[in-house]
Order: C-alpha cells, then sequence, then structure tokens
C-alpha cells in the first residue's frame, strides 16, 4: 500500500515541457507574464489532474471526504484540490509473518511458533472504508488466533497434526477479514519449538518405545519358531526314516564346512548309526590332505 503521489512521472515531465514552453513564448514576448503566469498555473492544475495505478493497485478516490469510487489501473484523471486519492491497495497475494512465543498448550507446555498467512485483497473498497489499517489487523488478528488455537490443544496434537491448527487458524481469519474484503488463502506452520529438557524427555521415550516394540517382535518371532518346531516334531514321531535322513543330513551339512567341528552326542549316533559315517567322512578328509595329488588323480 502506498499513499497518493502528487507527481508521477509522465505528469512532472509534461510540467517540465510546458513551463519550458511557456518560458520560451515569453522570452520570445509573444505573451505578457500575466498570461505566462496563467499559463504556468493551468499547467500545474493538469499535471496534477493525471495520475498512474500499477497492473495490481487500485486507487480509493475521495471528492470533498466522500468516497466516488476506485481508479486504475493505468492512467486516470482527477480534479485537483477537489478530488484526493487516499491510497493505492495492492491487490497481490501478500505474506505475514506471525510468531506466538513462550505460549501455553492445553497441557501447560510452553512452545514456541512460528507461521506464515498467504492472504489477498478482493475487495478494495471494503478494505479501505471498514477499517483503518487492514495490513496490521490481519497481523494481530493472526496472532491473536493462534494463540488461542495453542492454547486449546495439547503438545502431542500440535506435533502430529500441523494441517488441522492451519485450518482452524485459516478459519478464524476468514471469519475476521471476510467482512473487510480480505480472504486468507493459506496458512503454513513453519516451526515449533519447544523446551530442552522435554525435547530429551521426549526423545528417551521414544527411545523406549523403539526397545520395547523390538522386544514384543523378538517374543512374537520366537512364539511362531517354537510352534513351527512343534509342528515339525509330529512328523517325526512315527516316521523314524524320516529323523534318521534329517540327521545324516544335518551332520552332513556340519562336517563339509573347512575348519570346523562338531560335536554330536553318543545316544545320537548309536540310535541313527551315524559313527561309521562320521569316521569315513573324517577319514576320507585326511587321506585328501595327506596325499592331494593322488586325490586329483583318483578324482
Amino acid at each position: 500500500m502506498k499513499s497518493e503521489n502528487f507527481l508521477n512521472g509522465v505528469s512532472f515531465t509534461l510540467l517540465i515541457c510546458l513551463i519550458a514552453l511557456i518560458g520560451g513564448l515569453y522570452y520570445l514576448e509573444i505573451i505578457n507574464i500575466a498570461v505566462s503566469i496563467g499559463a504556468v498555473i493551468l499547467s500545474t492544475y493538469l499535471a496534477f489532474s493525471i495520475q498512474i495505478a500499477d497492473q495490481w493497485e487500485k486507487a480509493v478516490v475521495l471528492r470533498m471526504g466522500k468516497f466516488t469510487g476506485l481508479k486504475g489501473p493505468g492512467f486516470f484523471l482527477i480534479i485537483p484540490i477537489i478530488d484526493h486519492i487516499n491510497k493505492y491497495i495492492d491487490q497481490r497475494v501478500r505474506v505475514t509473518d506471525i510468531k506466538a512465543e513462550e505460549t501455553l498448550t492445553k497441557d501447560t507446555v510452553p512452545v514456541n511458533v512460528d507461521a506464515v498467512v498467504y492472504w489477498t485483497v478482493w475487495d478494495v473498497e471494503k478494505a479501505a472504508l471498514e477499517v483503518q489499517d487492514y495490513v496490521k489487523a490481519v497481523s494481530y488478528i493472526a496472532q491473536t488466533g493462534l494463540r488461542d488455537i495453542i492454547g486449546k490443544h495439547e503438545l502431542s496434537d500440535l506435533l502430529s497434526d500441523r494441517e488441522k491448527i492451519s485450518s482452524e487458524l485459516q478459519t478464524i481469519l476468514d471469519e475476521h477479514t471476510n467482512p473487510w474484503g480480505i480472504t486468507c488463502q493459506n496458512v503454513g506452520i513453519r516451526d515449533i519449538i519447544i523446551p530442552k529438557n522435554l525435547a530429551d524427555a521426549m526423545s528417551k521415550q521414544a527411545q523406549a518405545q523403539r526397545e520395547r516394540q523390538a522386544r514384543v517382535i523378538l517374543g512374537t518371532a520366537e512364539t511362531e519358531i517354537a510352534v513351527k518346531f512343534a509342528e515339525a516334531s509330529q512328523q517325526y514321531i512315527n516316521n523314524p526314516v524320516a529323523l534318521h535322513l534329517r540327521g545324516m543330513n544335518m551332520l552332513f551339512e556340519g562336517l563339509k564346512e573347512k575348519g570346523s567341528m562338531v560335536i554330536v552326542p553318543s545316544s545320537a549316533l548309536d540310535s541313527m548309526n551315524l559313527g561309521a559315517m562320521g569316521g569315513l567322512v573324517s577319514l576320507a578328509k585326511c587321506n585328501e590332505i595327506q596325499n592331494p595329488e593322488q586325490a586329483k588323480s583318483g578324482s
């Protein structure tokens, strides 16, 4: 928003040209001093009547203190002295930063909240006539509304649902600013700062919850493994051949790893007749180590 400009680039250039022309005519004695003075006054009056508003602006024109209409954008004329441009109102989207410092939440936690409001003037006449300083008014309403919303919500809600907080603040702003011809297009919560000791406590709590969840997952896995082992044991109860083959497979898998040592209970060797097979496997490995060339030729 800018105030009235008495002389813009066009009117100033026109005034200089007219004064120069009048001065030349007076120098050539074409006109006398009285006519020159009258021409200068008329030129000044004409120059002040020329006004220009930018593409995104509307000029609020008052005639003898009474609102007569909006002018612009672009070139327009007014009646100097009688007409007065109160202000030029910018209709572009504006951005206002708001802060709520040391504001207590519903659960009495002090927080600092930074937000940003995007708003625009959609009715220039209302914005000019209904409120004195609409820019400051929007800023104060946004800050007050943000503090009220913080006081109605707990800290967990502020941290987890910023979109809800933004939506509530936007609703509050629209309710207050729509009668002024202003609408709030968007509200964003940029940052929520909580006390450091509380942040440390929340971090420890989150870590404890993650450890608890990990333990629950591990216990669930153990339970599922036990169920699967119980199901597998049912398959071996009345099928000793399958159990024998499974034992042989497990022993073979352990012996084929180089440098590994497998300890097998003697009862398992006797029941599954695995002693002879284990000895043969060990003997074969010893022969390969002592006579590697014969082993290669034999293969």
